[in-house]
């Protein structure tokens, strides 16, 4: 589990309407915290301890709770420019895995991640990037229909479809399907199905992607509840 931990955190996050307009979204208070440092918890408490930080949008605001907060942490932030796509950042930061295998994440997304599972799965499978899986569940009830009668009705179930939870892994060659002028969404991912090199972790656990002020209430209102994953302390 000695890999660095490479975690995108310069976006605008405008889909957080006001509570961005001072704040980075990683940095939005969840439980008394930044969002941030549950996002590094989530990979500290499993032995992955050494971070960079790919800084943007306000990242002065990240380096100064840094400067200001002990963590028992390695954690490097590094400026990799306010309108930089995802692909630049992580091909901002590349010389710093020296050639070693690395994970990369988001910094507005909380999982309890089986990561020794994911990156063992990862070895066996001999891929440049693993993506971690998931279903997410649906925002609505859904209704199951036999003509005009409703044969099943299902609160907020989960849905079919696998999506990208981020989670991932990246080996050296991985960092080769990135532009800098493309999300890593947009470009790197479908090159790298495309040539049979990205792997896929399914995960059945809690996830949470923090986008809008309706997750981040969620969120909130969790941690409240006592969630063993988002600790205060």
């Amino acid at each position: 589990m000695d890999l660095q931990v490479i975690i995108l955190c310069g976006g605008y996050g405008t889909r957080m309407g006001s509570v961005t307009g001072t704040l980075p979204k990683p940095m939005v208070d969840v439980a008394g915290r930044p969002l941030l440092w549950h996002v590094m918890r989530c990979f500290a408490d499993r032995g992955a301890t050494r971070f960079v930080l790919c800084l943007g949008y306000l990242g002065d605001v990240v380096q100064t709770w840094l400067e200001q907060t002990p963590l028992p942490w390695d954690v490097e932030a590094v400026d990799t420019g306010r309108d930089t796509l995802t692909g630049g950042r992580l091909l901002g930061v590349r010389e710093r895995l020296e050639g070693r295998s690395a994970f990369v994440t988001y910094g507005d997304g909380v999982a309890d991640v089986d990561l020794p599972g994911l990156l063992a799965h990862h070895r066996r499978e001999g891929r440049h990037a693993t993506v971690t899986a998931l279903r997410p569940r649906s925002r609505f009830g859904v209704l199951d229909l036999n003509g005009g009668a409703v044969t099943r009705f299902r609160e907020k179930p989960l849905l079919d479809q696998y999506v990208s939870g981020g989670f991932f892994v990246f080996e050296p060659p991985a960092f080769d399907a990135l532009r800098p002028d493309e999300m890593l969404e947009q470009g790197a991912l479908g090159r790298l199905a495309d040539a049979n090199q990205l792997s896929a972790w399914r995960h059945e656990g809690l996830w949470i992607s923090v986008d809008t002020p309706r997750d981040l209430a969620e969120i909130n209102r969790l941690a409240d509840g006592g969630a063993p994953w988002l600790a205060s302390s």
